[in-house]
């Protein structure tokens, strides 16, 4: 694997440090670890002896990234677009049809797009999450059930056949007709891990979110051997350096801080300019703050915004407003000079495309010009025969 993606061994070293981290050197040293300082090289597995190259590269990245948010089914293409150079859809269309990548519910009860292997280590880990959220919103509507029959029942169904919530909530309420089907199907959920399965998030097809249970459509067990301690090391290694309270606002795991006590030896410490604590990787990469950082546009859901309690190392909070949406969605963000400092969208009518840029405040030609020509590349591998007349930006609000 490469060093990059790599996870090194921790070493022991000394007691807390009190060195500030500024936040626009926390704002490199994310973009760093997400890969968007530059784009990794992807290597074309026709010219190399190891046909699998290619394909083992775009794993070893969603495993790095400890998966990407996919509760959409086609942001993960453009994540790894954004990240990958030479990256084309059916560089990850391939891994999902043949089960190399899976979809399912994880960090914050969301789905997220993971290779096979995190599928089977992240979920016991997890499950706690998707258990605690199923109480919150269905707990009233499932009083009396009993969840290890309901397990057992919806695992029996969908490994059957593979079911939408809704076709599995029909079938669950023959058993349990007192009880609301959309609580019945959701707690198998929290209970049973849940893929879902092609052609659902295969680019240039269309499919209903059908699922069936891990285990069945990747013919192993779970692992369950994951510590804690282990998933906080991934963490920083993708999003540090990070507060205990980053941790939890990316996965919604309790335990955080006896985790990150245990491995404090192993860890060093900063503090921001608040002077919040932060852990990290020993010898984890902490980029000069001055370090340039081109423009990119990064994918809706992207967990590059979504994965610290303290989302001003990437994005301020007006602007962090701003991307709130009435109906949830979290658009595609414009990074300039690092920060979120507007968004994208790409709308398609009649055959026609149009890929949009909504700024929140005045850029300079030089970086308005570098905004164009990274949607144009945009452009190009969204919708192949697109010019920079498909392009235009909208009037600041």
């Amino acid at each position: 694997m490469d060093a990059f993606l790599a996870v090194g061994t921790l070493a022991r070293v000394g007691p807390m440090c009190s060195e500030v981290l500024s936040l626009r050197a926390l704002n490199r040293a994310l973009l760093d670890r997400q890969m968007l300082l530059r784009r990794a090289p992807l290597p074309d597995a026709g010219t190399l002896p190891d046909a699998g190259t290619r394909a083992d590269r775009v794993i070893e990245t969603v495993e790095h990234l400890v998966g990407l948010q996919a509760q959409a089914p086609f942001p993960p293409y453009y994540g790894l677009w954004s990240r990958l150079a030479g990256f084309r859809p059916g560089d990850l269309a391939e891994l999902i049809l043949d089960r190399r990548l899976v979809r399912i519910a994880l960090m914050r009860g969301t789905i997220h797009l993971v290779s096979a292997r995190d599928c089977l280590m992240l979920w016991p880990l997890l499950q706690p999450v998707l258990d605690r959220s199923l109480n919150v919103v269905f707990g009233q509507q499932l009083a009396g059930v009993d969840t290890a029959a309901l397990a057992a029942a919806g695992r029996l169904l969908v490994e059957e056949k593979p079911m939408t919530f809704s076709e599995l909530g029909a079938r669950l309420s023959g058993t349990w007709p007192d009880h609301a089907p959309a609580a019945l199907a959701q707690a198998v959920r929290a209970l049973v891990p849940l893929v879902q399965v092609p052609p659902r998030a295969v680019w240039g097809a269309a499919g209903r979110a059908a699922h069936t249970s891990a285990e069945s459509w990747l013919g192993r067990p779970l692992d369950r051997d994951l510590p804690l301690e282990k998933l906080v090391i991934r963490y920083l290694a993708a999003f540090g350096p990070a507060t205990v309270r980053d941790i939890h606002a990316w996965c919604h795991l309790t335990g955080l801080r006896e985790a990150t006590e245990r491995l404090r030896p192993s860890l060093r410490a900063f503090r921001d300019e608040r002077g919040n604590e932060l852990l990290d990787l020993p010898d984890a990469r902490r980029p000069d703050p001055a370090s340039p950082a081109p423009v990119r546009l990064v994918a809706e859901f992207d967990n590059l915004l979504l994965s610290h309690a303290d989302r001003t190392r990437v994005i301020s909070e007006p602007n962090r407003r701003r991307f709130a949406t009435r109906n949830g969605i979290f658009p595609g963000a414009v990074l300039v000079d690092g920060f979120a400092l507007g968004t994208w969208r790409i709308t398609r009518s009649r055959g026609a495309v149009m890929l949009t840029f909504e700024m929140f405040e005045s850029i300079s030609k030089r970086d308005r010009d570098a905004v164009m020509r990274e949607g144009e590349r945009l452009l190009a591998f969204a919708a192949p025969g697109a010019s920079g007349n498909d392009i235009r930006f909208a009037p600041i609000a």
